[in-house]
């Protein structure tokens, strides 16, 4: 589109060093590497496996295809949905099998690339080949090009620590003083992988998070700068909905937006507030006829985020479940103390109000391989939000201070589609430092939502988490706090959505 708005980010996010990686998930269930050398044991029972494979791949990186798919036509949208959730599939199993293979690996260097990176490009390939033929066979373009990104790579630890920190700039987005490198803000503090630690020693499934995912906030420079100046035109109000904080454990697996009528197409646990059906086979008529958790009934938005989990050794209901134990994601899931959703005005312009059933998803659940480009996870901790803003590691918060997730929404559509063939370039960021929309977009609401936990702090002892907690996502993702994401569909009844930019634009604080 010629425009980089689908790289910025709100004002708030700023990145900070990179995290390392370490995994391991078993076939049929999960396995600790090195028959159980977690983060929650010493470093004994693992040296002479890390003297051994200092180098172990960590995870497999695979283009994303579905990001650079703008273009598919109507008919053809819920056969590439469901292929596009076959090549995470596809990826899933192969991690499962990179990580349960790790005495073969270290038999055979040449075993990850003939057993595993081999046969996963001939199945991407199919699956990509089935995404041109569904797009075609109805009158559509395929870029051809896109045949190239069957081809997977891996990463080694090193890679996951430090390989994210370049060039994250992506013309403009400096959002918050953030430097070209990524890492403004680093604490020096913060535990790094090497050589010499194990190289799968992460969380309670094997699959992170690591103490290098973690800091400190207290030794954090602060890094978080000013909102732009508002205009003449600005919109200063506001609206909040109270939709509760998830309390009756509304779970599932699905993303409706990214992949219809695909079960356990997120592969790992939402909670969800407002609309109260949704899954992976909502439509917008049944969205429209379900329940809200909302005190406002007119409000039946689904706003949904992958969980957070204490790493405590629990067995939580999902523990031998596809898109929970099966593929990496363990442990309590704890629900927030607080969840505020408020919807908020732009610095430079009135808003218009929010079409019906538009879908956004804010941030990206593949940073780890896909890079920084789409991140915009906001961790923090009570008493540090006007100050530190994290995106690539999780607080530990001082004693009595609780840990804070923050997503500002995409506040500017393009005036047309309530959605796009990648989920990303219908919407975008405002300008950081001016607060306008790009060309072509109008400045709508921007959502916001704050979510508060309380949760065991963390401690980093001989290089080892203790009280580790993670958010859930792909299982190759390694739980990663930059994977940090969140859903959102706009469903409202008796002229709702109106009456949100009314209050935004007239200064009101309405709820």
């Amino acid at each position: 589109m010629g425009r980089n708005i689908r790289k910025r980010r709100s004002p708030l996010a700023v990145k900070v060093v990179a995290a390392s990686a370490a995994i391991a998930l078993g076939g049929g269930g999960l396995l600790w590497a090195q028959m159980n050398a977690s983060a929650h044991e010493s470093n004994d029972a693992a040296q002479n496996y890390t003297k051994a494979a200092a180098a172990t791949v960590a995870t497999i990186a695979c283009p994303d295809v579905g990001q650079k798919l703008t273009n598919v036509p109507a008919n053809a949208k819920q056969g590439v949905a469901t292929e596009l959730a076959n090549l995470d599939k596809q990826i899933t199993e192969a991690y499962a099998r990179l990580a349960s293979t790790r005495q073969a690996q270290a038999n055979d260097a040449n075993f990850v690339q003939n057993a595993i990176v081999g046969p996963l490009k001939e199945k991407r390939s199919a699956t990509i080949d089935r995404i041109r033929i569904d797009i075609t066979r109805v009158g559509g373009t395929f870029d051809s090009s896109l045949a190239q990104l069957a081809a997977c790579t891996t990463q080694s630890v090193n890679q996951t620590t430090a390989g994210q920190g370049g060039g994250q700039n992506n013309g403009g987005q400096n959002n918050g003083g953030q430097n070209n490198n990524g890492n403004n803000g680093q604490a020096s503090a913060a535990p790094s992988a090497s050589a010499s630690a194990p190289a799968n020693i992460g969380g309670q499934a094997g699959n992170g998070p690591v103490a290098a995912d973690f800091v400190d906030i207290t030794k954090v420079a602060a890094n978080v700068q000013g909102k732009p100046q508002n205009g003449a035109q600005a919109s200063t109000g506001s609206f909040t909905t109270r939709c509760g904080v998830n309390a009756n454990k509304n779970h599932n697996t699905d993303n409706v937006i990214v992949a219809p009528g695909v079960t356990n197409g997120a592969h790992h646990e939402h909670d969800y507030v407002g609309n109260q059906k949704v899954n992976a086979f909502s439509t917008n008529n049944s969205l429209l006829a379900a329940p809200s958790s909302c005190q406002n009934q007119s409000d039946l938005s689904a706003y949904y985020w992958p969980v957070v989990r204490e790493q405590d050794g629990s067995q939580e209901f999902d523990a031998n479940a596809l898109g929970g134990g099966k593929e990496g994601n363990v442990g309590k899931i704890i629900t927030p103390v607080q969840a505020q959703i408020k919807y908020v005005g732009s610095p430079a312009s009135k808003v218009v109000a929010m079409p019906q059933f538009l879908r956004i998803i804010t941030g990206d659940a593949k940073t780890t391989t896909n890079g920084l480009a789409n991140a915009n996870a906001h961790w923090s901790c009570t008493g540090f939000e006007n100050k530190v803003q994290l995106t690539q590691q999780y607080p530990i918060c001082p004693k009595g201070s609780q840990v804070v997730r923050t997503f500002a929404f995409q506040s500017c559509w393009d005036g047309v589609n309530i959605d796009s063939a990648n989920h990303r370039t219908h919407v975008a960021f405002a300008d950081p430092a001016s607060g306008v929309c790009p060309n072509g977009f109008k400045a709508i609401p921007q959502l916001t939502m704050r979510l508060v936990y309380n949760l065991a702090q963390p401690s980093i002892v001989n290089g080892q988490v203790k009280n580790a907690y993670a958010v859930d996502g792909f299982p190759e993702q390694l739980h990663k706090a930059a994977t940090d994401h969140d859903d959102f569909i706009s469903v409202t009844k008796n002229n709702l959505a109106a009456k949100i930019a009314n209050c935004v634009n007239t200064g009101r604080k309405c709820q």
